[in-house]
């Protein structure tokens, strides 16, 4: 049965988004540094470019090459040449960035508080709504490797059969910039 309540909704998870961001203020970082950080701290290891973090932000790179470059400033994260091409970059978190997420967040001790089936529920719902606007905005789903339809079990382990690697575990457990949910 489809929902009769959608502005309500709307009005919710605005609401929340809106006390998650004002709580982002914290530690030296604004709102799109801690989306940012948050981001390459999830992401795999093919993810990590600027143009990665700009297009899981929805912003321009420019913006995001700006809150990557204040990140690496404030010691949060370092840039990494690529191998095959001195012009590409990568990210990776410090232990400074890493313990920077580890701070308690209310929204987290929030959403502990439901209950499992709750909980559940609700992160479908919410993965639902957020598959249908990317979809609408012809946005990437940035899903977790092991879910698309590249992820390859084989004999050797994982195997990404778009970019033609090897997955370690810590890849297959992450976003992807790559991910496409269609069978």
């Amino acid at each position: 049965m489809k929902s009769t309540a959608p502005p309500r909704i709307r009005d919710l998870i605005d609401r929340l988004a809106r006390l998650s961001a004002a709580e982002d203020w914290n530690d030296g970082l604004n709102p799109a540094q801690r989306s940012a950080l948050t981001y390459l701290a999830q992401a795999n290891r093919f993810s990590r470019a600027p143009s990665h973090v700009a297009d899981f932000l929805c912003t321009t790179r420019g913006t995001a090459s700006q809150t990557l470059k204040s990140l690496e400033r404030k010691g949060l994260i370092v840039s990494i040449p690529s191998a095959a091409d001195r012009r590409s970059l990568s990210y990776e978190l410090t232990a400074k960035g890493t313990a920077t997420l580890s701070t308690a967040r209310g929204l987290d001790a929030a959403v502990a508080t439901l209950e499992r089936n709750e909980a559940k529920s609700l992160e479908e719902g919410l993965e639902s709504i957020l598959e249908n606007l990317l979809a609408q905005r012809g946005y990437r789903s940035f899903g977790i490797c092991k879910t698309c339809r590249h992820h390859e079990k084989t004999m050797l382990g994982a195997r990404c059969a778009l970019l033609g690697v090897a997955l370690r575990k810590d890849d297959i457990d992450a976003l992807c910039h790559e991910h496409s949910s269609g069978a």
